[in-house]
């Protein structure tokens, strides 16, 4: 029988009279307000209430990979209030189309005066169990600079990306034209439509996310109006109704104006004829948004955040001239053989199409208190395994740290890990060629499960 403590089954006793436990349904309303406090942009007293309707929703909504115990909380034991709290959100990302398990830490928080304690850490070490238990290779997070990094975490794939422009950049209508595509409201109607049109999209990628018809349903009609995460997704469509793509943006603004988050088209549909339609939107829309939240700040720019790269960017680079610079993902890959293990058809793809078509060869990579042995016979990877350096064998390569996994995510090549870390190198000219074959730099973009 489970111990419990206000009905949560508890998990540990960390001391100092404090309990690691799960959550259960009943803890909704309390840990949304905890995360409003804590998430909060305004500051600690001005609790965010979108932040406490996405914590809601996880808890007493129907999810499609979360559960209402996926919530790991730190209580007091005499009162049971909460002091420390983290969640892990399951889903399914591509590696080339490739699928793996990925389980997403989030809301990460802890209370002030309860801080320093290694509450987060203990926290961590359960949710890797919960992850590793259900088979999920990579863990992956967004959060604020460094911190995860004391976890295991790297920062190794792209994220948030995008361009900017201004209302003079807009383009215009002549006199007299009416506009060539409008956007409506995304049903789940639509839902066949946008699988189709988000599938081929996932083909320009590297890293993107599996989004079944659960997972679409749940961002069309499954999330309260509040919900920080919330995206509003609209149908491109000519004024005949024949739909070209879809557009996706929050349902709030930003100070400075609206950005979408995500837009495609369908097959054999011009991105220079659409593109201007969906700038006018956008401005047009973050007016109305800025009109219904009564901003008093100067409404200056419309944003296209749609990672590093998109086809968009080049037809409008002088429309756009603002650039956002990427943050990133973090990364924790707890079994990395098993990891490229489980992508090796890619790699394999990878050097059949590349200047070493069936090479044979092996390199062993350092990343000094640790490493990883690949050996390949006629382009097929034969060989996968963990691999420890010595004084005397220091290996073909070496990446510090964990920054091996900037590579194997797409996100820098080896000269640029190179030019950042002195001690990241690649001993041999062929060996360069060989990694960067297996892990090129390319474009990830995570349509991730909130």
């Amino acid at each position: 029988m489970h111990i419990q403590i206000n009905g949560r089954p508890i998990l540990s006793q960390p001391g100092d009279g404090l309990i690691l436990c799960r959550s259960t349904s009943a803890d909704a309303d309390a840990l949304a307000e905890f995360n409003a406090h804590i998430h909060s942009d305004f500051g600690f007293d001005k609790p965010d209430q979108r932040v406490a309707a996405w914590t809601r929703d996880l808890l007493s909504r129907p999810h499609p990979t979360f559960h209402p115990d996926d919530c790991t909380l730190v209580v007091e034991a005499s009162s049971g209030k909460i002091v420390s709290s983290m969640n892990l959100i399951s889903q399914t990302w591509a590696y080339e189309g490739i699928p793996f398990g990925v389980g997403r830490p989030e809301l990460v928080g802890t209370l002030p005066d309860y801080r320093k304690r290694g509450l987060v850490r203990l926290q961590f070490e359960e949710i890797h169990r919960w992850s590793a238990a259900r088979g999920e290779l990579v863990q992956g997070i967004t959060g604020i600079p460094f911190y995860y990094k004391l976890f295991g975490y790297e920062m190794g794939l792209e994220l948030n990306a995008g361009r900017m422009g201004y209302e003079a950049h807009l383009p215009t209508l002549k006199e007299g034209e009416a506009e060539p595509f409008n956007l409506r409201p995304a049903t789940v109607d639509d839902i066949p439509f946008l699988m189709s049109v988000y599938a081929r999209a996932c083909e320009r990628h590297l890293i993107t996310c599996v989004r079944d018809e659960s997972v679409w349903r749940y961002d069309l009609s499954g999330q309260s109006e509040e919900n920080v995460d919330r995206l509003e997704f609209r149908i491109i469509q000519r004024p005949d109704g024949e739909p070209v793509g879809y557009l996706a943006h929050h349902w709030y603004d930003w100070l400075w104006g609206l950005s979408a988050r995500h837009y495609e088209l369908k097959p054999g549909i011009s991105w220079l004829e659409v593109t201007p339609a969906v700038a006018r939107y956008l401005w047009k829309t973050g007016g109305e948004y800025a009109k219904r939240n009564n901003r008093t700040e100067a409404r200056t720019s419309y944003g296209f955040w749609f990672g590093s790269e998109h086809p968009s960017y080049d037809l409008f680079r002088s429309r756009l001239p603002l650039v956002r610079n990427q943050y990133a993902w973090y990364i924790r890959v707890p079994d990395l053989p098993a990891f490229v293990r489980a992508i090796t058809p890619a790699l394999e793809r990878h050097i059949a199409g590349s200047a070493i078509p069936g090479h044979t060869g092996e390199i062993k990579i350092s990343f000094y208190r640790s490493g990883l042995y690949l050996k390949l016979e006629k382009g097929r990877l034969v060989s996968i395994e963990p691999w420890m350096p010595s004084h005397e064998d220091q290996g073909q390569a070496a990446f510090p740290d964990l920054t091996f996994l900037q590579l194997v995510f797409g996100f820098r090549t080896i000269d640029q890990l190179e030019q950042s870390y002195a001690d990241c190198s690649c001993r041999d000219d062929g060996q360069r060629v060989l990694l960067s074959t297996l892990f090129p730099k390319k474009a990830s973009a995570v349509m991730m499960v909130n």
